[in-house]
Parts: C-alpha cells; sequence; structure tokens
C-alpha cells in the first residue's frame, strides 16, 4: 500500500532530489569522510546480538573485536543505560577501541496524526537526540513507529511537514534524523514515498535510511538506489531475504546473512559505485538461529558476509 503521488508531484520531488544530491548538507556523511577499500565502512547494529543479552558496554566490545568502525545501539537500552552511568565515560571507551556511534535507533510516533502523541514523540526523539549527541553520533532513525497498521494512512504531505519538523530539532540537537522505510508498514514502505518526503521536506538534512530486506518487502525496485547520492542516504541497513515465504509473508525475523539469499547484493552496490554513494554500512538482523550463536562469532560472521558482498 502506498499513497498516491501525482505526476506533478513527482517530477517537483525528483527535481528537489537532484538539490539533495548536489548540494551539501550541513552535517556531512560521515562514510564520505572516511577512506577505506571501496569508500565503505561498516556498523553493527545491536539488533544483529540482542538474543545474546548482552550489556552495553559488551556490545560495544563485541562491535570493536569484530572489526566493526561503527556501532548502532538500540536507544531504549541506550536511555536504560544512562540511568545509572555515565554517557562520556562509554564514549571514552568507544574512543579507545577505535569504534563510534552512527546512529541509534528508537521508535518515537512523531509521523501520526494525534497531535498529543506527536508532541509527546518529539520530547522523546529531544532525549533520545541528546542522547546520541553525548555519544558523538552524527544521526539517529525516524522510522514510522505509529502509523505502521494497516487501517492508518498519513498523506505524504502531512509526512513532509512532520518530517522537517524532526529535522529542525535535529538541527538545536546537533544530530540528523534519517528517514526510515519498513517495508510492511501502511506508511513509509517504500522508496518511491520516502523519497518525496524527503525532498518535499526541503529541508537540507533531509535523508533516509534504507535498509535491503525493507526494500524488497515495500516491493521497491533497487534500481531506485542509483538516484540516491552521498547526502542522501547516509546508512544503509544489511541483511538479505530467503526464497520462502513470498515477500508478503516475510518477517523481520526471517532476514538472513547478506549475500546467503536472494537479494541482488551485485546490483545494490553497482548503483552505490556509480552514484558516488557510500553509506555506512550497518549489519541488521533478527534472526533467532543466529541468538544462538556467541556474540562474537555472529558479529564476525556478519562482518566478513558484508565485505564479501562490497567485494
Amino acid at each position: 500500500m502506498s499513497n498516491p503521488v501525482t505526476r506533478r508531484q513527482f517530477v517537483g520531488a525528483a527535481g528537489a532530489l537532484a538539490g539533495l544530491i548536489t548540494l551539501g548538507s550541513a552535517a556531512a556523511p560521515l562514510a564520505a569522510q572516511t577512506a577505506s577499500p571501496k569508500g565503505f565502512k561498516f556498523s553493527l547494529n545491536t539488533a544483529t546480538i540482542r538474543g545474546q543479552k548482552l550489556s552495553l558496554p559488551e556490545q560495544f566490545e563485541v562491535a570493536a573485536k569484530a572489526g566493526y568502525d561503527f556501532i548502532e545501539p538500540w536507544l531504549g537500552d541506550l536511555a536504560k543505560y544512562a540511568e545509572s552511568h555515565s554517557l562520556k565515560e562509554l564514549r571514552q571507551r568507544a574512543d579507545d577501541l577505535g569504534l563510534k556511534v552512527i546512529s541509534g535507533i528508537g521508535f518515537p510516533e512523531w509521523a501520526v496524526n494525534d497531535d498529543a502523541r506527536r508532541a509527546r514523540a518529539m520530547e522523546q526523539l529531544k532525549r533520545e537526540m541528546d542522547l546520541m549527541a553525548q555519544l558523538g553520533a552524527p544521526h539517529i532513525a525516524a522510522p514510522p513507529a505509529g502509523i505502521y497498521g494497516r487501517e492508518i494512512k498519513v498523506e505524504l504531505d502531512r509526512l513532509a511537514e512532520r518530517y522537517r519538523a524532526v529535522l529542525d530539532l535535529g538541527r538545536q540537537m546537533q544530530v540528523v534524523p534519517m528517514l526510515e522505510i519498513w517495508g510492511a508498514s501502511a506508511n513509509l514502505n517504500n522508496l518511491a514515498d520516502a523519497t518525496y518526503v524527503i525532498t518535499k521536506a526541503a529541508h537540507p538534512d533531509a535523508c533516509l535510511l534504507a535498509d535491503v530486506y525493507h526494500i524488497y518487502r515495500g516491493g521497491s525496485d533497487f534500481a531506485s538506489l542509483r538516484v540516491l547520492g552521498p547526502t542522501s542516504l547516509r546508512v544503509f541497513h544489511m541483511n538479505d531475504y530467503p526464497a520462502t515465504p513470498p515477500r508478503d509473508a516475510l518477517r523481520d525475523s526471517d532476514r538472513i546473512w547478506p549475500g546467503d539469499g536472494q537479494a541482488p547484493m551485485k546490483e545494490i552496490f553497482a548503483h552505490f559505485l556509480a552514484n558516488g554513494s557510500r553509506p555506512v554500512l550497518s549489519l541488521e538482523l533478527f534472526n533467532n538461529e543466529y541468538y544462538k550463536l556467541p556474540a562474537l562469532e555472529a558479529a564476525r560472521t556478519g562482518l566478513a558476509k558484508m565485505k564479501k558482498c562490497v567485494e
């Protein structure tokens, strides 16, 4: 399901997107500022090892020992940790390990139609952006939480207005919110709608957080990645999907190691190389079988799989 976009809206979105691709952003993507083979850096989204029930510092240790450049923690874990621990010390520990925080995953309902819920979500975002800022993270996820159900539809123009408000808050907090697509959601489930929203928002920091699984689950064509340049795509969640079950029956837990499924990895990276986009590649999995592995083994396996996809 997706909101209809008229030809005039599409043309306007395409023009705005060109500006996003060619004009710099106030917060340039970290991946474009660092050197590595083919320009890619790698992150561990801690969902991948949530099943091992590690403490937050242990999650950081695993990411560093496995060889990742970045880590992407979940904000619920981070907020709970901050209640009794120093984020300054955690940031110093990460620095000592040679690890940086690239983003954080939370679920504020910033896009809902209810004014009171949206106001509470903005307060939540402010707190979570502060956590990210304390850890030196440049980004935070902005998913369609609260507008997931099929009975809920929100106009794209309203989503653009609300996302712009989130971006303005991000400017204050010095953290860039990335509009995330969820393939099974009633809203923002595909690249076309998400691209419209970031262009309609008309904000210099507007950008996407895309995901191999969600692109496929929402019915988007991977060729759409070709138009998303360096300022439009900062972080890209890496995973894969099996041949079965069918697309509309896939669940988050069905995600598998990058390169082990049906995703056209060669095509995906050909688009990145062609348009100069080098998003941080962040491994995000929810696979119960992988949760049975030692956390370090899972992290190392995922990193090796991602590097093989790049090669």
